[in-house]
């Protein structure tokens, strides 16, 4: 019999909030978490806007040991992790921590060190840096972090896909756990790109919005980025019904799909592929999907091309659909992106409530979907999609069911 997968634990940390109730209550009000950048040489930046958790400290949260060790994407992916555990209220047996383990997306290594290390090196011209630079800047600090606070002894690894990043670690979890390779994963994705050598490299694509974020917006200027972190907690439906876990949702499904075409321009069918991967996956029907979280990055060749992939699988259905892109108010958190909107997806599930595209100015003709403009929207949500579409087209989709 096919084991089926349930999230019961959800932590966040993001622009919106500190909490996954706070990031709830971002949503659900349409409040924008972007704002100006005070981060060292901002001045020197054409951009500078980003949603910035600035409420988010590590005083308080970690030991001197800890924040000497984790990076501020770290610092990010075990607070998210710490508030998911908790909720799941699990605790486990040595038989049940070896086939328990952790997947985090994130599309960069710490950058918060990086920056920080170059700028010791490089502008300060000293000849030696941090001890611990190593084990704050590399790729897995986070997923290694939270295996060790959580004795979480399974399968545990980093997936870095870009934008993809946290929907591809997700989706890894998710199978794990549906083979029965692990009982419980802990999945997600965290990313803290806030730092002037990013925003400095993203400038040079001119894919940056010097104003605000508008996805589908006739007149959008470009993206924002953001940075945050979210964190579930997978389990299998009866384990956790056997021990009286609350269910947020079901992951029912996961596609993945490679454009193999370019590697920043998006492909249409390359994402429609990935969607219909995942329905196929979840045996579910495109007349199921309630909502669609977009990927929605607020560019001109990603809202077109994910506008075209949408109307392709969901054909003369699509304009009814309600679909969203939560980046226009928590900004664009890059490998931590998806996790952030499936979060979306088992709010507006779990709570019957539709999270907005906010900023939304004037309709775009080549984006005629419901784009939920402005306000959120109070809706029976049985089925939900969250869209992942990557640079170097690699394309991820997540399927989820109501509780």
């Amino acid at each position: 019999m096919t084991r089926r997968v349930v999230v019961t634990g959800l932590g966040v940390v993001s622009s919106l909030g500190l909490t996954r109730v706070e990031h709830f209550e971002g949503l659900k009000e349409g409040r924008s978490g972007i704002g100006p950048l005070t981060i060292t040489d901002a001045d020197r930046l054409s951009v500078k806007i980003g949603g910035y958790a600035d409420a988010f400290t590590p005083e308080g949260r970690f030991d001197r040991s800890d924040v000497s060790l984790f990076d501020r994407t770290t610092q990010m992916a075990v607070t998210a992790a710490d508030e998911a555990m908790a909720e799941a209220g699990v605790e486990l047996s040595e038989a049940e921590a070896v086939r328990s383990g952790v997947v985090i997306g994130t599309a960069l290594c710490g950058m918060e060190t990086v920056d920080s290390a170059y700028r010791t090196v490089f502008q300060e011209g000293k000849n030696r840096v941090h001890p611990f630079v190593v084990p704050r800047l590399m790729s897995n600090a986070g997923a290694s972090q939270i295996s060790m606070r959580h004795g979480l002894k399974g399968p545990s690894w980093t997936v870095s896909t870009a934008c993809s990043s946290a929907n591809h670690a997700i989706g890894q979890a998710f199978h794990m756990v549906k083979s029965g390779a692990s009982d419980l994963m802990v999945a997600g994705g965290a990313e803290a790109p806030l730092v002037f050598g990013v925003i400095k490299a993203w400038e040079g694509l001119r894919v940056m919005s010097r104003d605000n974020c508008r996805p589908f917006s006739k007149n959008r200027s470009g993206m924002v980025q953001g940075e945050g972190a979210a964190v579930l907690v997978l389990e299998e439906m009866g384990r956790a019904k056997a021990r009286g876990a609350t269910i947020w949702g079901e992951i029912c499904g996961f596609g993945m799909s490679a454009d193999a075409s370019d590697i920043v321009t998006p492909s249409q069918d390359g994402a429609a592929r990935a969607i219909n991967s995942a329905l196929t996956d979840a045996n579910m029907a495109a007349d199921e999907i309630r909502y669609i979280n977009a990927h929605g990055t607020a560019t001109a060749a990603n809202d077109k091309t994910e506008c075209a992939a949408i109307h392709q699988v969901f054909g003369p259905a699509a304009p009814k659909l309600s679909v969203s892109s939560t980046k226009s108010m928590h900004g664009h958190a890059i490998g931590a992106a998806g996790a952030l909107e499936a979060a979306a997806c088992l709010m507006a599930m779990s709570e019957s409530v539709i999270p907005p595209t906010i900023n939304f100015d004037e309709p775009d003709p080549d984006c005629n979907l419901d784009i939920t403009p402005n306000e959120a929207r109070d809706a029976d949500v049985s089925a939900a999609l969250s869209n992942s579409f990557a640079f170097g087209g690699l394309n991820a989709v997540l399927a989820f069911r109501k509780a």
